[in-house]
Formats: C-alpha cells, structure tokens, sequence
C-alpha cells in the first residue's frame, strides 16, 4: 500500500486550489483525519492537508478532493491512429483531452510538462464544462472523445462525466492509460446498470518485469496485467503498446514474454505496437531504439501467434500496414497518422474474405 506525500507537494498546484468532491476513497476510523483513495492501485493514505502520490487529490478536513475537474490542459482533434488505436473506427477524429497529473513518475516521460511535478509549473489550465467538450466533439465530426497525454485515472470524475454526455450523443469514449487503475474504478465505467463509459483504450505494458515498473515508473506490473485482462473481459476494444528503452526493457526473452501473455490472456487479436524511445525527460543517458530492434520485436509479437503487430515512430517501414492475417494481403494502410486507404470495410479483407478484428473498421 502507497502513503501519500507527507511533505509540501512540489506540484504546481497551488494551496487552496478549488477543489471538486472526489469518487471511490474512504475516511479511516481511526481518529487520524485520514483517508484512503482507491482510484488506483495505489490506494495511497492520504493525512489532512496532504495529496497523492498523483498530486491533483488532497485530502481536505477528511474528505478527499480532485483539484483537476475541468481543468484542461489540453484539448484538440487528432487522428485515432496518434493514440494509437488502430482497429477502432480507422481514420476518424477524436477530440482529446487531457488535465495535469499522473499516478507513475516515469523517468522518460514524454509529457512531463503536463505530467509531472515542476515539469508543470506555471502551466495554466482552461475552465471547461463537460458539456463544451462533447459539443466540440461533435462541432468537429469527431467519432469519440479521447482520455489521453497524461494519465485519465487521476481526473476520474471529470471524465465519467464527459463520457457519460458523450456516450449519450452516439460519441465513442477511449482512454490511453497505464492501466492503474483499481476494479472499483472500472465498476464505474464499465457499469452493470447503465451506459458503458469506455468503449476502447489503449494500455502502456511498459515493460514485462516489476523491476522496470519499481525502478522506472514507481508502480509495479501486476496491476495493469490485472487491468488488462478485466479490460478485454468487459468488452472493451484493447490494444497494448509498449515504448522500447534500449538496455531497460528490450531483451528478446522478456519481448517473448510480454507478446505470450498478450496472446494468451488478451488474445491473438490485440494490436501490439512496438514504439521507438527519444531520449527525454530524466532519461538522456539512453540511445533511440534502432530500428532492428523495433522491427524483431515485431517479429517476436508475429511469432508468438498475434495478428496486428505495429512499430511506432519509425513511419515507412511497412509496420504500420494492418495486414490479413490469413492471406497477407495489405487490410488497411497507413503513413504515420494518416490513413491511406481502407481495405477492410466491414471488417473483412477485401481480397479473401478473412474477418479483420475491431470496432468501426
């Protein structure tokens, strides 16, 4: 179990930000003022006066806070496939969305100005109501709005309540997340009784080792197994991209690994995108990843029996291209973010008639 911080946050959040009623924590009973957040697999301890370990949920007198409903940092109308998603809705917009804040302290984080502690300082959010941001969406002839850039987790609240307007104005609701998330969190999105808040994400695996996660990213594997496979479970659309640091998380046994539970666990059907590292943030003693190694990671995903392996930040190599698993055949083609044609639609390759797995192809 995670303790929240103890000290002064360095985070650009000031004291006595505006606060809105935050979902899914409880006081302790014990006389303390504590309580305990379970919106991610944290479940940070938070004292009175003090945040998280994401820095945007404070524990006020007793009852814990988001400092974040709103708060954008970030809005504007990408591609499906910068996500990347793509087998869901190809070559369609999606308004993306994004407040301050994460629950990982990734050291080769690659929006850490938005992210990240002093990395954010002075970053100034604008004010916007749910209700703008689906009217946006729809303004824009965006297909789905989009949790993204830094970690949707952590503005949980605001979020449930855009994709709650959004899913109720035919909008499609995605997430690219690490995965943190807490089954109670699902819960909320993925309801028994009422509209599905997510209909497809996609999942960092940042590595295939807890020691990466504890060393790199402060959390650990486990939990986002788990939320990967209750994702799949629950009907969401998944896919799994992994960022590939040469020395840390490239080793070909640990690749044949993390492509086996992709396929074991979530199914030979999950895209798998291989991505290539920048050297950035607090991890600049690293080389880019070559392009070799991009392209035998892709290999090992296709040996280990997964459809739609993609390489990342490497456009022209031919990774990028969804091909028929059946015959081979080029399905749907692309250049970096840009759709070049579609071959699959409804689903199915046009030259042999073999389904192509996804959501709106």
């Amino acid at each position: 179990m995670s303790t929240g911080s103890t000290s002064p946050s360095p985070r650009a959040l000031h004291a006595g930000a505006p606060g809105h009623p935050a979902r899914l924590w409880q006081g302790l009973d014990d006389g303390s003022g504590r309580v305990r957040c379970s919106l991610c697999a944290h479940r940070c301890t938070i004292a009175e006066g003090k945040r998280g370990i994401c820095g945007v949920r404070e524990n006020r007198q007793g009852r814990l806070v988001s400092l974040v409903y709103g708060q954008l940092v970030a809005m504007g109308v990408d591609p499906i496939e910068k996500k990347p998603l793509f087998h869901f809705y190809p070559g369609s917009g999606t308004l993306s969305i994004a407040t301050r804040g994460c629950n990982f302290t990734c050291a080769f984080c690659q929006n850490a100005d938005i992210s990240q502690e002093t990395a954010a300082a002075g970053l100034r959010a604008r004010v916007t109501t749910p209700e703008t941001v689906v009217a946006a969406a729809r303004d824009s002839g965006c297909v789905s709005v989009a949790y993204t850039y830094t970690e949707p987790t952590v503005f949980m609240e605001y979020a449930s309540d855009v994709a709650q307007l959004a899913a109720s104005a035919g909008l499609g609701n995605v997430q690219v997340t690490n995965g943190y998330m807490t089954a109670e969190t699902l819960a909320v999105l993925l309801p028994e009784d009422g509209p599905r808040l997510l209909d497809a994400a996609n999942v960092d695996l940042k590595a295939f080792t807890d020691a990466f996660y504890r060393q790199q990213c402060g959390a650990r594997l486990q939990p986002v197994l788990d939320s990967l496979v209750r994702l799949r479970e629950s009907g969401v659309w998944v896919e799994v991209t992994t960022l590939l640091i040469p020395g840390l998380n490239d080793d070909e046994r640990e690749l044949r690994d993390l492509s086996d539970f992709i396929c074991s666990e979530l199914g030979a059907d999950t895209p798998w995108h291989v991505s290539r590292f920048h050297p950035t943030y607090h991890l600049l003693n690293r080389p880019p990843t070559s392009v070799a190694t991009l392209l035998r990671a892709r290999e090992i995903g296709l040996e280990a029996g997964l459809h739609y392996v993609y390489t990342g930040n490497i456009p022209g190599q031919g990774g990028e291209d969804t091909l028929c698993p059946r015959c081979g055949a080029v399905a749907i083609s692309r250049e970096g973010f840009r759709l070049r044609w579609n071959r699959a639609s409804g689903g199915r390759c046009a030259a042999c008639g073999e389904p192509i797995a996804g959501v709106g192809l």
